[in-house]
């Protein structure tokens, strides 16, 4: 199908491997060829390296699964040294995401993946919990999210795309509110905040008692909310949620996404994203104009 253009960078079709279940390429390059994709979103990082979350960390419901796997990752440094020149050789567009507890992680983060070749778009997950602010988000309201935003602008020399909780107050009013801080465009959306608890241990089955649900039960509530932040925009949206078939992606297309990331479909069916590009090309450029 024809290329996607997201800020500027080519994308051989619209179709995104996105953060947090793809790890950064290697253990599907075992399945296919992630060059066939159009871009490849890598896990979450942080400035320095994170163990993630102790007890259960994934937990499958009906229509998805909870995770509480907690950012873990081998820190930017690492990510740089170890598994960026591995994934240049991998054909595709790469977009890093980043996270930090603070404002200060989230500028150093950026600036030294900004400054970092083979890097084509920074994701800034403004999901993680805000350490300055008792641990809310800082997508949560528009004056946090301003804040990190225009922070790390500055340092920021490639396209800037933030990623939006469900949790926001309004997450067509936060969008606009990035928007005019300086993001070139927006990811949407994060999981959702959900919990398990374990009858026979009478007890929360997560030590952090909540957890990110994801997968097809939230596609609805995450296709009217990109429905609503594309109307609210001018700069172009992923849409993210739950998205497993071709017509689901479809669907966040006509609604005005420019691009898709797919996340919990492939650890279900690790070639569900080339299902998804085929699907789509058979469908047609023409028929996934906005509506």
């Amino acid at each position: 199908m024809p290329e996607t253009v997201l800020c500027g960078v080519h994308l051989k079709n619209p179709v995104i491997a996105a953060s947090g279940t793809f790890g950064f390429a290697a253990e599907y390059g075992q399945f296919f060829d992630v060059g066939r994709l159009g871009a490849v979103c890598t896990k979450g990082l942080t400035l320095r390296p994170r163990q993630g979350n102790s007890g259960v960390r994934v937990w499958e419901t009906t229509g998805g699964i909870l995770n509480s796997v907690g950012l873990q990752n081998p820190g930017i440094p690492a990510f740089l040294e170890q598994e960026l020149p591995r994934m240049r050789t991998l054909g595709t567009v790469i977009i890093a995401n980043v996270g930090g507890a603070d404002q200060a992680e989230f500028v150093e983060g950026v600036r030294l993946l900004s400054d970092a070749e083979g890097i084509d778009i920074i994701e800034l997950n403004i999901s993680c919990p805000n350490v300055e602010r008792g641990g809310a988000t800082f997508s949560a309201t528009c004056d946090s999210a301003r804040a990190v935003v225009a922070a790390v602008r500055p340092v920021c020399h490639k396209p800037l795309m933030v990623k939006l909780s469900p949790d926001a107050e309004d997450i067509a009013v936060v969008a606009r509110t990035c928007e005019e801080a300086g993001a070139d465009a927006l990811s949407l959306v994060n999981s959702f905040r959900g919990m398990a608890i374990d009858i026979r241990a009478r007890r929360p089955v997560f030590d952090n008692v909540t957890a990110g649900l994801a997968g097809p039960c939230i596609k609805p509530i995450a296709l009217r909310m990109v429905w609503e932040v594309t109307h609210a925009v001018h700069i172009p949206v992923v849409g993210i949620g739950g998205i497993s078939t071709w017509e689901d992606a479809a669907e966040f297309l006509l609604a005005g996404a420019k691009a898709v990331g797919v996340g919990t479909a492939t650890l279900v069916r690790p070639t569900a994203m080339l299902d998804i590009i085929d699907g789509l090309e058979r469908f047609g450029a023409a028929a996934l104009a906005p509506l």
